[in-house]
């Protein structure tokens, strides 16, 4: 039997207990913008938050592309979440290979050149892989500039959380609010 066949088949087992009401719309608080990797699955127990309060982005690097971005509005602007937490993380697989290096490997070992030159948006340095995400987010015009946007890399061998400072030129001051 097939992964998916086994997945399947829990389904089915998870279904008879599912409660319906979990089906309402979604009122998350935090978005947070993830790697694929498996080791940052449970983001309830490294944040201490419900799953119920979290939004989550998942993407390989994480890499900030156009597509996470149209999420960030969307999850800010209509679902309403009020944070953005970029979350790296040590040891990331992004880090053993340059876009050029796995283009080249892709079309050695297929014979097809014609996706390439292809994005898989490849870093070196976690931190600053975080602070050229947060960048980008905080950059664009759609994402509100009192919405706060922060950075974390995660290490799989601690399980700690390390803030990454942005750069000065991405710090927003916000003028003080009278009550």
């Amino acid at each position: 039997m097939s992964i998916i066949d086994r997945a399947l088949e829990a389904n089915r087992n998870y279904a008879k207990s599912y409660n319906p009401a979990v089906g309402g719309r979604p009122t998350p608080k935090i978005v947070v913008v993830t790697c694929m990797d498996p080791r940052l699955s449970d983001l309830p127990g490294m944040l201490g938050l419900t799953l119920a309060d979290i939004d989550v982005i998942r993407t390989g690097g994480p890499a900030v592309t156009e597509d996470v971005i149209a999420e960030l509005i969307i999850s800010n602007r209509v679902i309403g979440t009020r944070e953005i937490l970029i979350l790296n993380h040590t040891g990331c697989g992004f880090t053993t290979f340059t876009d050029e290096e796995m283009n080249a490997k892709l079309v050695a070992s297929t014979g097809d050149t014609s996706p390439a030159p292809m994005r898989f948006f490849s870093y070196r340095d976690p931190v600053e892989n975080t602070r050229e995400q947060i960048e980008k987010v905080r950059s664009h015009p759609w994402i509100a500039k009192d919405v706060p946007v922060r950075g974390f890399v995660f290490d799989v061998n601690t399980g700690l959380l390390q803030e990454v400072e942005p750069n000065r030129s991405q710090v927003v001051t916000l003028p003080p609010q009278t009550v």
